[in-house]
């Protein structure tokens, strides 16, 4: 298990028995014939957890990779796509409280899991391991303002948030 002590303010942990869809901050696990994901601690926080969450198409459906299978209203609204292809089965648990998936993220608060069409090896080494999402988190918000200061860490969110705050009303 990885530790990075300052994301955004925040410790987040990273587990090594997983892959990761770095693109959408999503994490895979193999489970018997079928790959289980959902979101992990450091996408969960750069979008502020979950409010909200549905899902965009049946439960134990064909889908394609790419198709959009979960509509999450976070502190932003995210449509969340399926990394393979093969028939789709969603977690009950995290619709009934959302609060699950930030809560608990890399156990019960996963998203939906795939029975993929290919063979479930191949599709697995399709995602990065442990290091390689470590990096892809470099150029992210979480390890470029590891204090979580308000107003981020652009020039531009900083003059605006500054200015904000000394306005008179």
């Amino acid at each position: 298990m990885a530790i990075i002590e300052k994301f955004l303010g925040q410790r987040v942990e990273i587990p090594e028995d997983r892959r990761y869809h770095s693109k959408q901050g999503l994490w895979a696990q193999a489970q018997d014939q079928d790959l289980v994901f959902g979101l992990t601690q450091p996408a969960l926080i750069l979008a502020g957890g979950v409010n909200d969450l549905d899902w965009l198409v049946e439960n134990q459906v064909p889908v394609t990779a790419g198709q959009d299978v979960v509509f999450v209203i976070t502190g932003k609204i995210l449509y969340i796509s399926t990394p393979v292809a093969g028939v789709v089965f969603f977690n009950p648990e995290v619709k009934q409280r959302p609060s699950l998936a930030s809560e608990d993220p890399y156990e019960k608060g996963w998203l939906f899991r795939i029975k993929p069409e290919v063979n479930k090896e191949k599709a697995w080494q399709t995602f990065a391991d442990m290091q390689d999402y470590i990096e892809s988190l470099k150029g992210s918000e979480g390890l470029k303002n590891p204090q979580g200061l308000k107003g981020g860490v652009s020039g531009i969110c900083k003059a605006v948030y500054t200015g904000i705050r000394e306005q008179k009303f």
